[in-house]
């Protein structure tokens, strides 16, 4: 069962991980232009 929790740590840690990129590519992606100011995530 510990392993189980564990795993589910790990898992959960790259959930965090790949949001704060992707937040930081989104705002990478605005201050180019390549995105428009006003784009929201749906």
């Amino acid at each position: 069962m510990e392993g189980l929790a564990a795993a589910a740590f790990c898992f959960s840690l790259v959930g965090v991980v790949a949001l704060v990129r992707t937040e930081k590519l989104i705002r990478e992606l605005k201050s180019k232009g390549i995105l428009d100011q006003d784009y929201q995530e749906e």
